[in-house]
């Protein structure tokens, strides 16, 4: 293990579409909720905002108000995201919302300045935190999102933003790969390379 904690948590991490029904500790999503609240976020308005589901027939309600929107949006899918899709058998079913024990909803407040940027922002510490604890997850966004925030009584002053399916991972898809640093960052200037350290 190399000497950063962090930087070995994001290598490890990946996304989690099949869980086993080993039940969460709810204290441990309290742990990831409460690492995103220390996250940065525009005029520090902090406008992130969680609802846990356990209940089985909520995340059943979930799932068929996802799937129903996922459809359509399936259907309408063309050229290399279709491609892209397909060759990783991503459909429009999404059994994880049921499977996962934990489901977390994760708003946003409309009018907070810079309200998405500071809430995924918040995901991506909710993100390793899970990976340290040893829980899968994946940031699913919904196509349509009335459905959702109806079933679970969220307010017209907050927007989804995604679900995370909590719970351990019995996942074996391999991580998708990263593109190295060299091709994503330069020096000074735009172009210029990293020079090796």
């Amino acid at each position: 293990m190399s000497t950063n904690h962090v930087l070995d948590l994001a290598k490890g991490r990946k996304s989690t579409r099949r869980f086993s029904s080993t039940p969460v500790n709810l204290k441990d999503v309290f742990i990831a909720l409460e690492t995103a609240c220390q996250a940065p976020s525009g005029a520090n308005s902090q406008p992130w905002r969680f609802v846990i589901v356990t209940d089985s027939q909520i995340k059943r309600r979930i799932g068929e108000a996802c799937e129903q929107s996922e459809k359509e949006f399936y259907s309408k899918v063309k050229g290399e995201m279709r491609e892209w899709l397909l060759a990783r058998d991503f459909s429009w079913e999404k059994p994880f919302l049921e499977e996962a024990p934990v489901l977390v909803l994760v708003l946003s407040e409309k009018k907070a300045p810079y309200s998405r940027e500071s809430v995924w922002l918040a995901v991506g510490y909710i993100l390793l935190a899970l990976e340290e604890l040893g829980l899968g997850t994946v940031t699913y966004t919904p196509s349509a999102t009335k459905g959702v925030l109806e079933e679970v009584g969220v307010g017209k002053g907050f927007r989804l933003e995604a679900i995370l399916p909590i719970g351990m991972s019995t996942d074996e898809k391999s991580k998708e790969p990263r593109l190295s640093l060299s091709r994503v960052a330069y020096l000074n200037h735009w172009g210029s390379p990293l020079e090796k350290i």
